[in-house]
């Protein structure tokens, strides 16, 4: 088996690697940004005062999952050489709009580069600091350059594309858009894809009419079935681990917790932990679900003024019963997807090593 096979082999507990790092700051970005929401009593996130402080911290929290899930999805590859390349591309992976999915795809290539950068010979005088240098530098400008100049046009472009051709649609089917809507919302959470409708929904939401002082019906249309989508990964991933435990890591059974929280005040990114570690199965769950409760909620005639999601907005929403009857089935047919095709996780050991494991720092010498 070549030495490529091996290392790819164990992808799936690079993923639970990145994840388990990951997690912390989901939750302490997470849930005081949803505090912030909660406390100042609006759908929206407060720009002023105190709460808007909080919010920032909130943000800032946020902010930093995707460049960590790269890094130690990196470490779990590489060792701490791979840090600086992941964290770095995974930074860069948000900043050009490829959401959590650009980071995991960052984290495996930072990890392969730095891999096959520490297996290349040099003299024993330049051992010592290869891994505190040459790797991470010669690392962090491969991988950075491939996010930059390879993988950032395509993803803005088909972005455009998205957008534009949302736009074009209306609201003439209401069930396709509605369906089109809500699987875009559940694909990446948070992500490029999911931004890319709720910016759509936003922007019609923003349009007031000036008879009314309200968005037009279609907008708020539009709006309640974004807003739908928005907390059935969150909240149908807190249940799922209420309900089937043994599928789920004890850091998932965790963050389970905390996405309840933050589905209910409309932050998708909750689900993201557990659609890092489990791809394949969490990710078409989530799109389905929030696919059934945006189309639910459209054709069903729930309006959101509000540009934002989550059971916080029903307070506000027309037909605020259908509002969350429809965010209830999708949170059902997702929660019932993924308890069926997980399955009963295994224990794993995640690196955890020293600093000292890779290098003594007062004699700079190579202990692995």
């Amino acid at each position: 088996m070549s030495e490529f096979t091996t290392l790819m082999k164990g992808t799936r507990k690079h993923l639970m690697t990145g994840v388990s790092y990951m997690i912390p700051f989901v939750v302490a970005g997470g849930v005081l940004l949803a505090l912030s929401v909660l406390f100042s009593g609006k759908s929206a996130l407060p720009s002023t005062g105190s709460l808007a402080g909080l919010a920032k911290i909130g943000s800032a929290g946020l902010s930093l999952m995707v460049p960590i899930l790269s890094g130690y999805i990196a470490f779990s590859m590489a060792d701490r050489p791979g840090l600086a390349p992941g964290i770095i591309s995974g930074l860069l992976a948000t900043q050009i709009g490829a959401g959590f999915i650009g980071g995991i795809i960052s984290g495996l290539v930072a990890g392969i580069v730095v891999f096959y950068l520490k297996k290349i010979k040099v003299t024993k005088s330049l051992q010592s600091v290869m891994p505190i240098f040459v790797i991470p530098l010669v690392g962090t400008l491969i991988v950075g350059a491939l996010m930059v100049w390879v993988i950032g046009e395509p993803i803005a472009l088909f972005m455009k594309f998205l957008s534009s051709w949302l736009s074009s649609m209306g609201t003439g089917n209401v069930v396709i858009l509605g369906l089109i809507l809500g699987a875009m919302i559940g694909f990446d959470m948070g992500g490029p894809v999911n931004k890319v409708a709720f910016s759509f929904g936003a922007a019609m939401v923003g349009t007031i009419d000036k008879t009314t002082g309200l968005p037009s019906h279609a907008a708020m249309l539009i709006m309640a079935g974004i807003g739908v989508a928005i907390c059935i990964p969150p909240l149908s991933m807190g249940l799922a681990t209420l309900i089937a435990p043994n599928k789920f890591s004890a850091e998932e059974r965790d963050s389970g917790k905390a996405a309840i929280i933050m589905g209910a005040v409309g932050i998708t990114e909750g689900a993201i932990p557990f659609a890092a570690s489990d791809p394949l199965r969490v990710i078409p769950s989530n799109v389905i679900g929030a696919a059934i409760g945006s189309c639910m909620a459209m054709f069903l005639g729930a309006g959101n003024p509000a540009p934002w999601g989550g059971w916080i907005v029903a307070f506000v929403a027309q037909k605020p019963l259908i509002y969350v009857l429809s965010s209830a089935v999708g949170i059902l047919v997702t929660t019932t997807l993924v308890v069926m095709l997980k399955k009963p996780v295994e224990t794993e050991k995640v690196n955890t090593s020293t600093i000292d494991d890779d290098f003594d720092i007062d004699n700079l010498e190579i202990m692995k």
